[in-house]
């Protein structure tokens, strides 16, 4: 074999490998043709996310932005239901391309993904039983029993209450029932989430105490192999605040802003 045809073997592969790798890195649709945005979500989060009753979509806060932002970008959006401890996993495999899903901005998460602008501003609050008089803020859950959603900050904080027994579930739907049954003698988790479960279920045991733990920024993730994706993200979220569409969203789940 002729040194020069080896080297044109060896571009033709080069320039057959450049082209196939390109092709993967913008996702298509088949049928349509447009570029889709694979989206990781733990749909058990209402009012962030989860599956409406009477539809297979799924419904939500983050949901509606996350459309709209992959309208703003020209993607169509593909929403895929992962358990929330396997969000990050599957997005460093490549199975997804970002994940919108109640994600608390910290350090430990930094270090694997970056993310987007904060997009919500939460904290922490406790779920107890109505004719709980014991536990009146966060203190008092000392030597307690608490449920919380794996994978949560929730999780983290109530980890580091002196004595307390923490039982973690997949969802946070989950912790109410254990709640419910008598398991625990306390629910830890965001706020909304917290609100919206007391405003859904109609339950008339429980109640929502008013301290809030911590101020958490929640922002959308994207793999540290993708800064222009982010970037990408940032901007439709900037464009969204600016032309109104955001505070509708917002509107639809929390009411006016205060």
């Amino acid at each position: 074999m002729s040194k020069k045809f080896l080297l044109l073997c060896m571009m033709s592969l080069f320039i057959l490998t450049a082209a196939v790798t390109g092709c993967g890195d913008q996702k298509k649709d088949a049928a349509s043709g447009e570029k889709v945005l694979r989206v990781g979500c733990n749909a058990d989060f209402a009012p962030f996310e989860f599956q409406g009753e009477d539809s297979k979509e799924y419904t939500g806060f983050d949901m509606d932005l996350i459309r709209a932002v992959g309208k703003e970008m020209g993607y169509k959006v593909d929403i895929q239901n992962i358990n929330f401890d396997g969000l990050i996993p599957s997005m460093e495999a490549g199975n997804i391309d970002v994940i919108i899903s109640g994600m608390t901005i910290n350090d430990e998460r930094k270090n694997k993904v970056l993310f987007s602008k904060p997009y919500y501003q939460s904290g922490l609050t406790i779920v107890v039983k109505g004719d709980n008089d014991a536990i009146k803020e966060f203190k008092d859950l000392d030597g307690k029993k608490i449920a919380v959603q794996i994978g949560t900050t929730g999780a983290t904080e109530a980890k580091t209450i002196p004595n307390a027994v923490v039982k973690e579930f997949n969802s946070s739907a989950d912790t109410f029932m254990e709640l419910k049954a008598g398991g625990v003698d306390a629910v830890v988790n965001d706020r909304p989430v917290n609100d919206y479960y007391l405003a859904k279920s109609g339950e008339k045991n429980v109640k929502r105490l008013s301290e809030v733990l911590t101020a958490e920024d929640y922002g959308i993730a994207m793999s540290k192999k993708n800064p222009e994706l982010a970037k990408q993200i940032d901007e439709a979220l900037d464009k969204l605040k600016a032309n109104g569409e955001y505070d509708k969203i917002y509107e639809t789940w929390f009411g006016k802003k205060q």
